[in-house]
């Protein structure tokens, strides 16, 4: 190819691609794309972080914990409280703690966790029995009254305002009811046939029970009037919520950040185990069963006994084999006294009679010593071979 043809070549090159390159220019068009990559980390930890982003935005300070240990470092005036926890293991001291915090001047706001049970007349929740509110679930309410065909959303709760023509509306759970037997509630809301909330006075501050707080969850909060109710319930003070916070344990935490040095460990580990596990030198092989004589069996038999019944319970069989022989040597030797089974023997065995007392006395707990341990069973011994 010569040098003239090469050169061509390269122009034609360039100038296609130059065409190209217009060409997508002018075909080209930019464009926005929004990836949803879910919820941020703190929003995944903290289930109201919306919420506490919205009171903050209307200027309201808000702080969180996991626990009631803040509380005596909270000033109950112009302070709400928000208990939003699982209050399972709340203990009748913590009760006090936070109603005398509320009866000081502070808003308290929580959650009806339990059904009232008519048979033992309370619940599991302490907090709500001690406040005197109930309860229930709304399908068990027996004079709940009809749905008027006018009201344009029976499901949602309705809290209507002094001044204001039309009610709020929030989304609690519709499956509970609040009820207020000693009718100790000054405001409530009520969806078309339950209640589920209820506010009542206590002595300088109050108390606000609902029967749950999902509405104020991210997932929620933005419907309807959830987000304002909240700022209803906390304007004008500072405000404490008190919430469990799930976390990764450490052993979730070192997988997720570390988990080539975790394989590695546990290979580590495997090796040195199987390392430990090796036997050094060879097995040694059992002993021929040509080699077990009579006598090792008698005195393995015997090691066995001494050492998992002990001194008493070889003696013991040794008098009671002297005892089985007297009595085939001698008729009517089970009928006589001990003494005249002593003198009995000693006329058998030619023995004299204190040997025979030594011999067949009740046997000691006490442990005896190597030297009359071996003395006992001699004595028994010639006793029976002389039988």
């Amino acid at each position: 190819m010569s040098r003239r043809t090469v050169w061509w070549l390269g122009a034609l090159i360039v100038m296609l691609l130059g065409v190209l390159s217009v060409f997508m220019y002018l075909k080209a068009r930019p464009y926005q794309e929004v990836v949803d990559h879910g919820p941020s980390p703190a929003a995944q930890a903290n289930p109201y972080l919306a919420a506490e982003m919205f009171l903050r935005e209307r200027g309201i300070n808000v702080s969180h914990a996991e626990s009631l240990t803040v509380l005596p470092q909270i000033d109950p005036r112009r302070h709400t409280l928000l208990l939003f926890n699982d209050r399972s293991r709340m203990t009748p001291r913590q009760v006090d703690q936070v109603l005398n915090w509320a009866r000081a001047g502070g808003r308290l706001v929580f959650v009806a966790e339990s059904i009232w049970d008519e048979q033992t007349k309370q619940s599991n929740d302490l907090l709500l029995d001690r406040v005197q509110l109930h309860q229930s679930l709304s399908k068990d309410l027996k004079d709940s009254p009809p749905v008027p065909e006018s009201e344009r959303f029976p499901k949602l709760t309705r809290l209507y305002l002094e001044d204001e023509d039309a009610p709020a509306y929030a989304g609690f759970d519709t499956d509970f009811h609040l009820d207020d037997p000693k009718n100790l509630a000054q405001a409530w809301a009520n969806s078309a046939k339950a209640t589920h909330m209820m506010q009542l006075p206590y002595s300088l501050g109050s108390i606000t029970v609902v029967t749950d707080a999902d509405l104020w969850k991210t997932t929620a909060i933005s419907q309807y009037d959830n987000a304002w109710l909240l700022w209803y319930l906390s304007a004008d003070t500072d405000v404490t919520l008190i919430y469990n916070t799930v976390h990764d344990g450490l052993l979730t935490l070192l997988w997720r950040y570390f988990p080539q040095a975790i394989v590695a460990l546990l290979a580590l580990i495997g090796l040195w185990l199987w390392q430990a596990g090796v036997r050094h030198g060879p097995l040694q092989a059992p002993a021929p069963k040509g080699r077990r004589q009579l006598q090792e069996h008698l005195r393995a038999s015997a090691d066995f006994t001494l050492r998992h019944s002990g001194q008493q319970a070889l003696l013991q069989a040794l008098q009671q084999d002297v005892l089985r022989r007297a009595r085939l040597r001698h008729p009517g030797f089970a009928q006589l006294n001990v003494a005249e089974q002593w003198l009995a023997l000693s006329r058998l065995t030619r023995q004299p009679t204190r040997a025979i007392s030594q011999a067949l006395s009740p046997v000691s707990k006490r442990r005896l010593s190597s030297a009359d341990f071996c003395r006992q069973v001699a004595h028994l011994q010639t006793l029976r071979n002389t039988l």
